[in-house]
């Protein structure tokens, strides 16, 4: 059998010989020391390994839980709960992180997109173009194969005259290849909103993730890698008159204290989740740097793995690894494989958009997508946050070589 199977078939031919050269001829066992060692002495008795769960927000929390109740307790000592300085803090901070001039704090990163779509003038009947591999957010532009991200060429295909915006998606913390999406989005006239909910800290050809769109939304739920102890997100942008749009919008579509110049929402960031995203952020740079050093050792541990596609980085981009997402046909079974083992992981996204029976009315079959498709069946997300130890990242690659077995 051959392990590795046709994941070859939709992907880019250097990528293809990459993985070939990691191939051991008719899939011979894979045993990493560990594995040598239990075989070569005599049976006995061992506890069971330790779980090692997919995330791991208590380990987070045991670091950094002074720090976050002294953060708490200044504002339950303000007694500002609501638009007030630690908010404000907050978005000069994340906007100077992503490069721009205005951060705007809102109730949720699903808030942020519904408020930049308004905000950019999108209205009921316009047609907004993303990617259908992604998590529930009207025309599809189907994903390259290798990074999961939109395919530019897929937007000249499907642009129509209502079309209005795009939304791309940095996802798994790898940003989308941004300078064909705007060269298009010029051209076409359409505004661009990049969803950052999971690349914060991410950059293409240098320049952060965030900074290219006419505004970037992000989510702060609490798995993000700059997560909340609860909802929370915000807009940033260059546009002074595209941010004060969104703070009219946010608070009841007031422009003055109870005077509404429009419909809006109730989506502000309250003063404590954005006192703990404060401390979170002066942390985030070294967790980024634990998720990139985590990435590395999984790709070392499974480069003599064939059949596991690991997550690829052009080059000019640097990845966040907000998830360590593999490919493998045998997706259910090794998950489940893995679960027996107490070991967490988890599908982003088993269901492409099109296929949701939300969009049923779009009338898109199976086939419509194939790589966004193909990509939800494969998918599997690993064990990946910055206190992973490096026993436990051997641990999953040795129960991966082991479920490979021929």
């Amino acid at each position: 059998m051959n392990c590795a199977g046709t994941l070859g078939e939709l992907l880019p031919e250097h990528y293809i010989r990459a993985l070939q050269k990691t191939r051991i001829a008719r899939c011979s066992r894979i045993l990493y020391p560990a594995h040598l060692k239990r075989m070569s002495t005599p049976s006995q008795s061992n506890p069971l390994p330790e779980p090692v769960p997919q995330l791991d927000l208590s380990a987070q929390y045991a670091a950094i839980g002074g720090e976050i109740r002294t953060a708490v307790e200044r504002v339950m000592a303000s007694q500002q709960f609501v638009l007030g300085r630690e908010g404000a803090a907050l978005e000069e901070e994340i906007a100077r992180l992503c490069g721009v001039a205005h951060g705007v704090g809102l109730a949720s990163g699903t808030d942020a997109l519904i408020l930049a779509l308004r905000a950019c003038g999108v209205h009921s009947g316009d047609e907004v173009l993303l990617p259908p591999f992604t998590f529930v957010a009207t025309v599809f532009a189907d994903i390259r194969p290798e990074t999961y991200n939109i395919d530019p060429a897929e937007l000249d295909r499907r642009v129509t005259p209502r079309t209005r915006a795009i939304v791309v998606v940095h996802l798994y913390g790898l940003a989308a290849d941004m300078d064909p999406i705007l060269a298009f989005a010029k051209a076409r006239k359409l505004s661009v909103i990049e969803d950052n909910a999971q690349a914060i800290g991410a950059s293409y050809k240098g320049r952060r993730t965030g900074s290219f769109g006419d505004v970037a939304c992000l989510s702060f739920y609490p798995t993000k890698n700059l997560g909340a102890y609860g909802d929370a997100g915000m807009v940033v942008t260059n546009s002074a008159e595209l941010a004060a749009r969104v703070r009219t919008l946010r608070n009841h579509g007031q422009t003055a204290k109870y005077r509404s110049s429009e419909p809006g929402w109730n989506s502000r960031l309250d003063e404590i989740q954005a006192a703990i995203l404060r401390v979170k952020l002066h942390h985030l740079s070294n967790w980024q740097r634990a998720r990139q050093s985590h990435a590395a050792e999984y790709h070392r541990l499974f480069s003599p793995i064939p059949g596991v596609m690991p997550p690829l980085t052009p080059e000019g981009f640097e990845h966040v690894y907000h998830q360590y997402t593999i490919r493998i046909e045998q997706r259910d079974a090794l998950q489940k494989f893995l679960s027996e083992r107490k070991i967490g992981s988890t599908v982003y996204y088993s269901y492409p958009l099109h296929l949701q029976p939300l969009y049923a009315a779009l009338g898109h079959q199976a086939g419509d997508f194939p790589h966004a498709e193909r990509a939800a069946q494969e998918v599997l997300s690993l064990p990946m946050y910055p206190e992973l130890r490096k026993e436990q990242i051997a641990r999953v690659a040795d129960t991966i070589a082991e479920f490979l077995k021929c």
